[in-house]
């Protein structure tokens, strides 16, 4: 399994990365990619589906995907009309602020997302309209940098977060239809994903689905781009990071919990997931 984490060359005062009107082809998209990083993906034009978490989602005009940090996505745009998407990359610390008395956080739409386990929102026509303004508005200031553009670009951002917030809170149900495959592929991810601490084999699985090994194999990588084992493994590397960051459990402990049979393999496959030991991530994390 190669490396999937996505790197980001921003600044450590400045933790913000932009792609305005990326042209996505089938040939030239990225791996799927895991990151620390908060995510807003807006569709311009073209189409093609997208794989977040355990759904794989249609895309289209309009549709905008809110993608929280260490949430597994991967998009395949469609060979014959590629998707043309923004895609808004930050650190959680870059909108923090003060509640000002009012319960509202700029995060607020991501928790909303994970708890939830729906990433995709489709936009109305004002929405849409006032997303590609601002979207516009911080492309230009990143290609001008006028005196104190970051700050300017903060601003866009929080007010993007502010308009999915009210779209959300105003009833919005996202997607009519999310998910885009067989069911027996949904109901196999959901399984997955209320299982992948336990020992969980592709026999196993194929049994359940009713199909063959082979098949389920050949569409499970087709539909999420990653073998079984690959996200069974990064969904034990996600719990393994929450546990690592919110508790006090030693690395010992926490291995076995999710679904590690060996100190050694659950050490090799973390970093190379994450880029760090997870005694190292575990510092480096509380350190901030």
């Amino acid at each position: 399994m190669n490396p999937i984490r996505k790197q980001f060359d921003a600044q450590p005062e400045f933790p913000f990365s932009f792609n305005y009107r990326d042209r996505k082809t089938a040939q030239l998209e990225l791996p799927h990619h895991l990151h620390d990083w908060h995510e807003l993906v807006y569709v311009h034009s073209g189409k093609g589906s997208f794989f977040i978490d355990r759904t794989i989602y249609e895309m289209r005009r309009g549709d905008l995907f809110i993608i929280p940090g260490s949430t597994i996505h991967q998009a395949f745009p469609d060979k014959d009309d590629p998707v043309t998407s923004t895609a808004v990359f930050f650190s959680p610390e870059l909108v923090r602020q003060s509640s000002l008395g009012e319960s509202f956080s700029y995060l607020q739409c991501f928790d909303s997302c994970s708890s939830n386990h729906a990433y995709k929102l489709e936009c109305p026509a004002a929405l849409e309209s006032q997303l590609e303004d601002k979207l516009a508005a911080i492309q230009s200031e990143l290609t001008g940098q006028p005196p104190a553009y970051r700050h300017s670009i903060v601003l866009y951002v929080q007010y993007l977060l502010l308009l999915i917030h009210r779209e959300q809170s105003a009833g919005s149900s996202g997607s009519r239809s999310p998910f885009v495959g067989p069911n027996w592929m949904r109901q196999s991810l959901l399984y997955i994903d209320g299982h992948y601490c336990e020992q969980i084999s592709l026999s196993s699985l194929s049994r359940l689905a009713s199909v063959s090994s082979a098949h389920f194999s050949r569409v499970f990588k087709q539909l999420t781009g990653m073998s079984v084992t690959d996200y069974i493994n990064v969904k034990r590397v996600i719990r393994a990071k929450e546990l690592l960051l919110h508790t006090d459990d030693s690395i010992s402990s926490i291995a076995p919990a999710c679904g590690f049979d060996s100190m050694p393999h659950f050490h090799r496959k973390f970093k190379q997931i994450v880029g760090l030991t997870p005694s190292h991530y575990r510092h480096n994390s509380t350190a901030r």
